[in-house]
């Protein structure tokens, strides 16, 4: 049977193959509101315009709103054989009204019309991503406030380094997604170009008003090119992009809580609400949700070199190829909610074990760049030459098998015989933490200030 959607091009329909691997109402009526909404818009514009009566303008505006509510309602069934989302609305509004749903796509393509849906989604997808990372935040303030003084030992190549303030580690992830959230508004506005009316890739013969749909669909303008509003998905590449970064941000966290939560360390616990148990092993509380957002983020990766691979060899302007952007983001979206709802509900589950923190920082000569920093300031001694004296009281304590704090005042002067008993007030965690000041440093004072600077800068729904 000749198919309605190519008209008397063909004689013949597509093999039962061929049908298949070029369906995509399968995934792509996730764009069924969208599709309704764009054209809302495009029927306005025509009767503005003077391309379609006002009676079917009317009858065509009166059909899209019983659509609205049975897609709404979930009352509405998809036809494979209509191929896509955009001839299975047509269809159906045909079903509803008749004759005037035909002058409906009067003056665009399938190509402006499935490039503006995909734009008007992944606009809503970044506001619903952008909300979630804000609750993260939110709750990553208020944990680190509870912790601003909580002291437990900072890491570089995962060994002791210095003390800091749980609050003060948990407040770096705040900045983290606070970034993420400024790269998907920066993409957003890139984003919100309006391609409707560029046609299948010229544009269009009929007088019609660009900026009247882009207004009335919430964009900023109309795209300025025809083919290059039909033919690109860098809008969607930046998303990919988003996502891939969030999640990183994510796994590193998940990582650190995965760590956290072992027997070995011990610095925090979840509930059953945030972890599971081993069918052999009935001591086990496993971290899975962490362990879940840590793998997801391979998912993640691979969406966007999976786009990028599809458009990198594509001429202008439309290809099928284009097809296999909607499943890439589609499930990038749903990944990466679902990923910071389970971050957001772990941080709000974790206990810290404050005790097992502050015993763990005592490890490692963690206070040694406090000495080095008093023989510095105290001695009127070089940093470089105060690094020697520090590295040679710290083999002698290890050769003590003691901590800093352990040697006498005459260890420490048989190495540097200017050192004063007064070395011994820098020498414990809590005067190391609280010694740290500087801006964005980790004393609790700092940490207090920053969760309450971050609240203003990061909450606030007008701000990023």
């Amino acid at each position: 049977m000749t198919s309605k959607i190519w008209g008397g091009r063909f004689s013949a329909g597509p093999s039962s193959v061929m049908e298949e691997i070029n369906v995509s109402i399968g995934f792509d009526q996730r764009l069924a509101k969208q599709d309704v909404r764009g054209s809302r818009a495009h029927c306005t514009m025509l009767v503005l315009q003077g391309i379609i009566s006002k009676d079917d303008g009317e009858a065509i505006q009166a059909g899209l709103t019983r659509l609205e509510k049975d897609i709404a309602d979930g009352n509405i069934h998809f036809r494979r054989a209509l191929e896509d989302v955009h001839m299975n609305i047509e269809s159906k509004l045909s079903d509803l009204i008749g004759l005037p749903a035909g002058r409906l796509h009067t003056a665009r393509s399938r190509n402006d019309q499935v490039a503006t849906d995909f734009r008007m989604w992944v606009r809503a997808a970044m506001d619903t991503l952008d909300e979630e990372l804000r609750k993260l935040q939110s709750v990553l303030i208020d944990k680190a406030e509870a912790e601003a003084a909580t002291i437990m030992p900072g890491f570089t190549h995962l060994q002791a380094a210095q003390p800091v303030t749980f609050g003060h580690h948990l407040m770096a992830y705040v900045e983290m997604f606070g970034r993420d959230r400024s790269r998907l508004k920066d993409a957003r506005a890139r984003l919100n170009e309006c391609p409707l009316g560029a046609g299948a890739i010229a544009g269009t013969s009929f007088p019609i008003n660009r900026h009247l749909t882009a207004e009335k669909l919430d964009f900023d303008r109309p795209m300025a090119n025809s083919m290059d509003a039909v033919s690109d998905r860098d809008f969607a590449i930046d998303f990919l992009s988003a996502t891939a970064i969030i999640a990183t941000h994510l796994s590193r966290f998940a990582e650190e809580m995965v760590l956290w939560a072992s027997a070995q360390f011990g610095f925090i616990t979840f509930t059953d609400a945030f972890s599971t148990g081993s069918s052999m092993m009935p001591q086990k509380r496993n971290p899975d949700a962490a362990e879940l957002v840590r793998g997801k983020s391979g998912r993640l990766y691979g969406a966007l070199i999976g786009l990028l691979t599809v458009m990198k060899g594509l001429p202008l302007t439309y290809s099928k190829d284009m097809q296999e952007d909607k499943e890439t983001v589609f499930g990038a979206f749903d990944t990466i909610e679902l990923c910071l709802a389970a971050t957001t509900g772990m941080v709000v589950d974790m206990k810290p074990n404050r005790e097992r923190m502050r015993a763990s920082a005592d490890a490692g000569f963690i206070t040694a760049t406090d000495l080095a920093d008093w023989v510095t300031r105290t001695l009127n001694i070089p940093f470089r030459e105060s690094h020697h004296i520090t590295g040679r009281i710290v083999a002698l304590a290890e050769s003590k098998n003691c901590d800093l704090a352990g040697l006498t005042l005459a260890d420490m002067q048989g190495v540097e015989p200017r050192i004063t008993q007064d070395i011994f007030s820098v020498l414990t965690v809590e005067a190391s933490a609280a010694s740290r000041t500087s801006f964005g440093g980790t004393a609790p004072a700092n940490v207090t200030a920053a969760a309450a600077a971050a609240r203003e800068r990061f909450l606030k729904k007008d701000r990023i």
